[in-house]
């Protein structure tokens, strides 16, 4: 006995199938494509201290600082909703502590970055504790104080830090007579505590404490209602938030051999949250297309305008806020959902039209 209406849905049951025999290699493709360009991306990186000069790979090096930077605080104000302009304060703490430790206690430059971790999280979570009653823009007020606070406090103890010359220090050479120059062997060093610490984000803000951090930033209420302790995660936040960029300043602080406090001025602050809008808010990714920005994007402006840069770099400003609102990372996520997403056809949409339930305010069909 013959269906009624049996040529239709077979056409439909066709149509589905044909469907699904084309998506199967656009979803195999982006389940392997991302790790496929995670393997290229780990592959250039390997060989670009060989195929550049050392100036470019002191930038590149320079990059990956800027990329743990913004990584930490993207964790505080993408995926928590913590808005902070003192970053370039934590940046300076991270940088100081390595150099005295490295100027006046002679300690070795590989046990001054987990140190300088570790008193940037201590910081920040002390700093964080009491600005837990402050959100949005007072919150941003109060890291705008911490920024511009530190540059001063390091000038007056001028004993410690050398005051407005700052500390002198001289880059190491690498370990285990390694063939390398010290340019390539501090490349290599950045980019293996980058790695390290970007797993770990990955780790943190993939798993229960990154749903706890996201709801918070989503609705405070409902997250404390659903148990999670709002005061406790923010504070570990804020504190892990400064311990990466602390990170971040040491490794400056070693590549560059030499720190001031008027290198950690406020601009800092604004342009590590300008990275992190530009990259993508809510992205591990976007930390490191931000970190490319802030890097290279002031010296194009630079070379076309000698005259009037920071207006050459407003304009690129304002054309990547218009043209990719959700930052690069955001727009390189909506590129690739539309070219792996299966196309819908013109009878799909009709079937879709034909067979969608009837609008509650629509008028009753005669």
């Amino acid at each position: 006995m013959e269906h009624p209406g049996g040529g239709v849905v077979t056409k439909a049951a066709e149509r589905s199938v044909d469907r699904t025999a084309a998506a199967a290699p656009r979803a195999l493709g982006a389940r392997y494509l991302p790790r496929a360009g995670l393997i290229v991306f780990l592959t250039v990186a390997a060989t670009l201290p060989f195929t550049t000069s050392n100036f470019r790979l002191f930038q590149f090096t320079q990059v990956l600082i800027y990329a743990i930077a913004l990584l930490g605080l993207n964790m505080l104000t993408g995926y928590n909703g913590q808005i902070s302009l003192g970053h370039g304060a934590f940046y300076a703490i991270g940088a100081y502590t390595t150099a005295i430790m490295i100027d006046r206690w002679n300690i070795g430059y590989g046990w001054t970055l987990p140190t300088a971790g570790v008193v940037c999280l201590v910081v920040g979570f002390l700093f964080g504790r009491p600005a837990l009653r402050l959100e949005g823009l007072y919150l941003a007020l109060a890291t705008f104080a911490l920024a511009l606070s530190v540059p001063q406090i390091l000038k007056y103890f001028e004993h410690w830090t050398g005051g407005s010359q700052g500390i002198v220090l001289s880059k190491p050479k690498p370990p285990f007579r390694l063939p390398l120059n010290e340019d390539q062997w501090l490349y290599f060093l950045t980019l293996a505590v980058a790695l390290v610490l970007f797993v770990l984000a990955r780790n943190l803000l993939g798993g229960r404490v990154g749903r706890a951090v996201v709801a918070i930033r989503d609705n405070h209420i409902a997250a404390e209602a659903m148990g999670i302790n709002n005061a406790l995660y923010k504070s570990v936040v804020f504190g892990v938030s400064a311990a990466y960029t602390g990170i971040a300043g040491a490794l400056s602080a070693v590549v560059i051999a030499y720190v001031a406090p008027d290198s950690f001025d406020i601009f800092l602050s604004i342009t590590l949250l300008t990275g992190i809008v530009i990259g993508g808010l809510a992205t591990i990714s976007g930390a490191i297309f931000g970190a490319v920005f802030i890097q290279f994007v002031p010296n194009w402006a630079q070379d076309i305008s000698k005259a009037a840069p920071w207006a050459i770099f407003g304009i690129f400003l304002i054309v990547f806020m218009y043209v990719m609102p959700r930052g690069i990372a955001g727009f390189c996520r909506l590129v690739w959902i539309r070219l792996t997403r299966p196309p819908v056809t013109r009878e799909e949409a009709g079937e879709t039209r034909h067979h969608a339930p009837p609008r509650r305010d629509a008028p009753p069909s005669t």
